[in-house]
C-alpha cells in the first residue's frame, strides 16, 4: 500500500476525514498572545501574562507599562503542544511565562532566544529563516516554517533582538487543512514578498501591529504598513493583534481596520480579548 492511502486509512480509523476541513480557531489573550487550535494541536503564541500596571522590560534600559489585564492566566490554558515565540522581548515572553509555563512544552523561536530560554530550563527549538520543524506524525501534523522578520531599520536594529515570523501548515495526511502566518514584530518590506512566493495560499494572517515607537523609531507595523502587509501577503483573512496593551503602541486597531477595508481588504477579523473565533479557509483552496 502506498503512503497516501495508508495515511487516509489511518485518519479514517481515528475519525478524521482528510478531505474535510478540521477545527481551526483562535482565542485572543492580549498583546500578541493567542491560543491557536488546529485539529488536535494547541499552540500558544508570544506569551505575555503581565497584568495592568506591571512593566515589560524591553532591554537596553527600555520598558513599558501594561495598560490592560490578560484575558486568561497561564493556569487557564489548555494543554499545549508548543509555544511559538517570535522573539525575546518582555511583552512577548515575560517573567510570568518564565515562572509558570511548563518547561517541557517546546518553544519554537530564534537561535538567540533559544539560547537564553535553554539557560532557564525550557525545551526549545532554534529556527533560522526558512528552517522547518514538524510536529505530529504522518496522519496529522503541523509543519512550522520560520520566515524573515525586520524589527527595526538603521541604528535601532542593533538595539532590538532578532525576530522571525512563523508559518504553520496543519495537515491531515497530505492535505493542507489550514495555513496560518504569525507575522511577529516585523516591519513591512521586500522580505514579505519572499514569504508570499513560498506560501501563496495563506488562510489566516495574525498581524502584529501597534505602530510601536521606541526612541522615536517605529518598530512594529502601524495601519499604513499593516495594509501594505496585506497587499503583499494577500491572506484569506487577517487577525490584528499587538495593538492596545502598552503605551508604546501608537497606532489604533480601528485605523487599521478602516484603512484595510477602504483598500479592498474586507476580511479583517477583530477578536476581543477572551473571545474564541473560528478561522475559515481561504476561498478557492
Amino acid at each position: 500500500m502506498d503512503a497516501a492511502p495508508r495515511r487516509m486509512n489511518e485518519a479514517a480509523e481515528r475519525g478524521v476525514d482528510p478531505a474535510r476541513p478540521s477545527v481551526a480557531a483562535l482565542t485572543f489573550v492580549g498583546t500578541a498572545t493567542t491560543v491557536l487550535e488546529l485539529g488536535r494541536f494547541t499552540l500558544l503564541t508570544d506569551p505575555n501574562f503581565l497584568h495592568r500596571g506591571q512593566r515589560a522590560y524591553l532591554g537596553k534600559g527600555l520598558w513599558s507599562r501594561r495598560l490592560t489585564d490578560p484575558a486568561l492566566d497561564i493556569t487557564d490554558l489548555p494543554p499545549l503542544d508548543a509555544v511559538l515565540l517570535s522573539h525575546l522581548h518582555g511583552d512577548h515572553f515575560d517573567r510570568v511565562a518564565r515562572r509558570e509555563l511548563q518547561k517541557d512544552v517546546p518553544v519554537l523561536t530564534t537561535p538567540a532566544a533559544s539560547r537564553r530560554l535553554d539557560t532557564w530550563g525550557f525545551e526549545t527549538a532554534a529556527l533560522q529563516d526558512w528552517d522547518q520543524l514538524v510536529l505530529g506524525d504522518a496522519t496529522e501534523s503541523l509543519v512550522v516554517t520560520a520566515v524573515p522578520g525586520v524589527h527595526a531599520r538603521g541604528a535601532m536594529r542593533a538595539l532590538l533582538p532578532p525576530v522571525i515570523g512563523l508559518v504553520v501548515e496543519h495537515r491531515v495526511g497530505d492535505t493542507v487543512q489550514h495555513t496560518i502566518y504569525v507575522s511577529g514584530d516585523t516591519l513591512t518590506g521586500d522580505h514579505l514578498d519572499e514569504v508570499r512566493r513560498n506560501f501563496p495560499h495563506i488562510d489566516t494572517a495574525v498581524v502584529h501591529l501597534g505602530g510601536t515607537r521606541v526612541l522615536f523609531h517605529t518598530v512594529t507595523m502601524d495601519d499604513v504598513q499593516g495594509v501594505d502587509f496585506l497587499d503583499r501577503i494577500q491572506p484569506g483573512q487577517a487577525v490584528p493583534v499587538h495593538h492596545s496593551d502598552y503605551g508604546v503602541f501608537r497606532s489604533s486597531v480601528f485605523d487599521f481596520v478602516l484603512r484595510a477595508r477602504r483598500s479592498g481588504h474586507p476580511d479583517i477579523l477583530v477578536v476581543k480579548p477572551g473571545e474564541r473565533a473560528d478561522l475559515v479557509r481561504r476561498a478557492g483552496r
